[in-house]
């Protein structure tokens, strides 16, 4: 699997980069919602994060509060939301998995909000089994 994040990783494209480690790179987005919105993207090749390694998220998880707050001090910005896709149908645009890091300010305007349902407790009872069921150790 290779993607225009894979270019960045190996050094192929320039970036703004903002930190990195041997398991993941930061750098501000191209086409920011907000000053200082920065991606997070870990340097294993997954497109969706149920298909990173253990390890991988792992790093990836211990660099979310690292990256956040720089971007926070930096921009002096007053909350920031974190958004993460995982496949073209739930918004992402390069197969690759990486985390959004999008300060928000005073005035800023985007919005992340949808219309919620309503949770049927019988339904809920057989889904909250049958998600426990799936999940593997």
């Amino acid at each position: 699997m290779s993607s225009i994040f894979t270019e960045i990783i190996e050094g192929r494209l320039p970036c703004n980069l903002v930190y990195e480690n041997e398991s993941v790179i930061a750098f501000l987005d191209i086409n920011p919602a907000s000053q200082g919105h920065t991606l997070l993207v870990p340097k294993e090749p997954a497109e969706r994060i149920d298909q990173l390694s253990v390890e991988s998220a792992a790093e990836l998880g211990a660099a979310i509060p690292k990256v956040c707050r720089g971007v926070m001090e930096a921009t002096g910005a007053v909350a920031y939301n974190l958004l993460q896709n995982n496949g073209r149908e739930a918004g992402m645009t390069v197969p690759h998995v990486h985390i959004h890091i999008i300060p928000r300010y005073p005035q800023s305007s985007h919005s992340f909000t949808w219309s919620h349902g309503t949770l049927d407790q019988s339904e809920a009872i057989d889904l909250a089994r049958r998600i426990k069921d799936s999940i593997k150790d």
